[in-house]
């Protein structure tokens, strides 16, 4: 049975098929909307279609519901399969290429009678594109740029590359004279996972100098657009960032709407209607024609609407207007609230320092107590620790702990492999001798889902196994996680009480914000760790505490909150 993933694929190609076919823009949205919410849904569609209750999914209408239907029942959609013969699949990867809309695509296409990336690139280089109505050679070696600017992009820019490099331009521009302010936008300021393009903001009453400052930034290796108002660039690596520069009175309602999410701008203006305002980037302007309500920060643009200044990271139309409307938005986690790490490595396996020296390095962040969970044995690859090896490091332990006196907690601990066969890698008497236990999936992620899941419930439901670390097991863009059956999962952790993981490091950002909040939702503990094996992977904490503030928990819900005398007391109670 299909699950979210790949239901939200099937529905993100027929959007892009339709739309190069020529299809109305909003049956082309309504297809996107929703591969949006299935791939957002906290709980796998398959189980809605069996309650019957399809169309409660956001986005899904009685047109959509019937597809969903059919998929989940046939394993295929006939609607599509016409389709394909209509439009070639192959054709939906074009609109990726920069510059390169569904219109010109189906010229090319129909006219050249040419389906595939190569293709287009080999007719390019032939010249044979430059014949085409509204083309010449200017469009031909656009288009070349732009599959070489794709080749290179690889798809969205994970978090951990794209925000300090938004940060870098952010000092930058902030160095202009005139600059009053500059923030990111977009999915970056709502910290996603991954990005498309960079979005920057600038608040200054002169834009030219900005402009000129931000297309001569270090590594740019192309101009793509430079305006009065907008600039856009292309860094070696394939990275493009944008810069709009807006007047300083207006600089709140350009930011709020630029974070966006679009679905939840959509919500804003309709509160705005209702009060005889328009919101738009530029200003709250009164219908009545009386004029207009300049917002220079983003707060005024919210208590302007009748609500408090929400999170960007909660901007995501998943119920944070009418928790604002009722006054029930959360307290979200801060990196301040985090007093102890609980996955990090030393040279006793794949670390980079002794624990030593990473205690000391988590101590100076203000951490109360480390846990170090070297790998398993049977993880060959990072050096794992036999059980001999763990008598060893839990004596060496004793010895840097009164070295270290009171500065820090330092707790044995292990990550111990969940095997391919379901098993741990150690017996349940050497589990109980440890201080914690976190289990995790390194190998044999592809396993059927049947297979894999049951893995890890073997671990859930094992009375030594204290966390699971990153769930999935995926590598942000490199590896998709494992195919789990995230229900079984979640409802097996709500029943033991084990902690879910999210893991900081942004290679894995995993529990990622969905099922997080899904999580909180159930009762489930949080564990938010940064897997460090060097002392520069305890700032990755950031990016962990991003993803929780996504998924809505405060420092309730998260363990490494707990002072260390209660955390120790939950440890002990789980055995």
């Amino acid at each position: 049975m299909l699950n979210n993933k790949q239901l939200a694929d099937t529905f993100t190609l027929i959007a892009n098929l339709v739309e190069i076919k020529g299809e109305v823009i909003y049956v082309i949205l309504a297809y996107r909307k929703a591969a949006e919410s299935l791939a957002s849904l906290p709980r796998e569609a398959s189980e809605y279609w069996k309650e019957g209750k399809l169309r409660e999914i956001p986005g899904v209408g009685k047109a959509i519901a019937e597809k969903i239907d059919e998929l989940l029942s046939m394993g295929k959609l006939d609607f599509l399969e016409k389709l394909k013969q209509e439009v070639p699949e192959s054709l939906a990867a074009w609109l990726q290429v920069p510059g390169l809309g569904p219109k010109k695509i189906a010229l090319i296409w129909k006219a050249l009678d040419i389906t595939t990336l190569p293709e287009l690139e080999a007719a390019a280089k032939e010249g044979k594109l430059r014949g085409l109505p509204g083309m010449g050679a200017k469009s031909e070696a656009a288009i070349l740029e732009g599959i070489a600017s794709l080749a290179r992009r690889s798809g969205r820019i994970p978090l951990g590359r794209a925000y300090p490099l938004a940060q870098e331009i952010i000092r930058t521009l902030k160095g202009v004279e005139g600059v009053v302010a500059a923030e990111p936008a977009g999915s970056l300021r709502r910290m996603r996972s991954t990005v498309g393009d960079l979005d920057i903001l600038v608040a200054a009453k002169e834009s030219a100098p900005v402009m000129e400052v931000f297309v001569k930034l270090p590594g740019v290796s192309r101009v793509l657009g430079q305006g009065e108002t907008k600039s856009s660039i292309e860094f070696s690596d394939g990275v493009r960032a944008q810069v709009w520069v807006h007047p300083p009175e207006k600089f709140g309602t350009a930011l709020q709407y630029a974070t966006g999410s679009k679905d939840h701008n959509v919500q804003l203006r309709q509160i705005a209607l209702a009060q005889g305002l328009s919101l738009s980037e530029h200003a709250l302007t009164r219908t009545d024609g009386s004029g207009e309500i300049l917002c220079a920060t983003e707060a005024e643009v919210y208590e302007r609407l009748g609500l408090p200044w929400i999170p960007p990271e909660l901007r995501e139309d998943r119920g944070e207007v009418a928790a604002a409307k009722a006054g029930k938005l959360p307290k979200l986690i801060e990196v301040k609230d985090i007093q102890a790490d609980l996955q990090t490595h030393s040279t006793w396996s794949d670390g980079k320092l002794t624990m030593f020296e990473m205690a000391r390095a988590a101590a100076r962040r203000g951490i109360k107590v480390i846990a170090f969970t070297d790998h398993s044995v049977s993880l060959g690859v990072t050096g794992g620790l036999s059980m001999d090896d763990h008598k060893k490091q839990a004596a060496e332990i004793k010895k840097i702990q009164k070295q270290l006196g009171d500065e820090i907690l330092v707790l044995h601990a292990t990550e111990v492999e969940i095997k391919a066969d379901g098993a741990l890698d150690y017996p349940d008497e050497f589990l109980a001798s440890l201080d914690l236990v976190l289990a995790s999936l390194h190998t044999s992620l592809r396993q059927p889902r049947e297979k894999v899941t049951e893995r890890l419930l073997n671990a859930i439901r094992n009375p030594h196994v204290d966390i699971i670390g990153h769930p999935t097991g995926r590598l942000i863009p490199e590896r998709e996680g494992a195919d789990l059956d995230m229900d079984a999962v979640l409802n097996a952790a709500a029943e033991t009480g084990v902690a879910l993981e999210i893991n900081a490091h942004p290679s894995r950002l995993d529990l990622d914000d969905v099922y997080a909040r899904r999580a909180r939702e159930l009762g489930i503990p949080i564990s938010i760790n940064t897997d460090s094996h060097s002392e520069e992977d305890f700032d990755n904490l950031f990016y962990g505490v991003a993803t929780a503030r996504r998924a809505w928990l405060t420092k309730a819900d998260v363990i490494n909150c707990w002072s260390p005398d209660r955390l120790l007391k939950w440890l002990k109670k789980r055995g």
